[in-house]
């Protein structure tokens, strides 16, 4: 998701079975710290909800390898001007938009602001979802995903 400032942006994942958005700032666009902040934003979620990640073309997931090893999913790209192949994450920027329009400037944006946000986001009711949240609807995933044998604690 990126602003007008130039080499702003917040990287945006999407949870498909529970529409479930999770964002981190980044301050460069360059593959390497791209590729580095997704690790560090997706490692604590359980394995089995991290199976694949779907990417746009942009230069800044030239590192997907680096995040296919460090995550152990499988990484996949859109066709070019096919953003409806990742129509999920498409939508929950859109959404996201309505509360930080391109001309935001994040240097002004507290972290506690961004949460808020986000928390309003993760929170709203989905038809999609029989009218539960994205929160609500990932809580039984994670849930059984950490209650099943042989996972770890987390």
């Amino acid at each position: 998701m990126l602003f007008s400032k130039p080499g702003r942006a917040i990287l945006v994942a999407h949870e498909r079975a529970s529409r479930l958005t999770i964002v981190v700032r980044q301050d460069s666009l360059k593959a390497d710290p791209v590729a580095d902040a997704l690790v560090r934003m997706l490692k604590p979620l359980p394995a089995t909800l991290r199976r694949s990640i779907t990417f746009d073309n942009g230069t800044e997931f030239t590192r997907h390898q680096r995040i296919e090893r460090g995550l152990a999913l499988d990484t996949y790209f859109c066709d070019p001007r096919a953003p409806w192949q990742k129509g999920g994450v498409e939508n929950a920027i859109g959404r996201l938009r309505r509360d930080l329009p391109r001309s935001t400037d994040l240097d002004d944006l507290p972290s506690r602001k961004l949460d808020a946000i986000l928390a309003r986001h993760n929170l709203t009711p989905r038809k999609c979802l029989g009218f539960k949240t994205p929160a609500e609807t990932f809580n039984p995933l994670h849930f059984e995903c950490e209650s099943t044998p042989g996972s770890s604690p987390g």
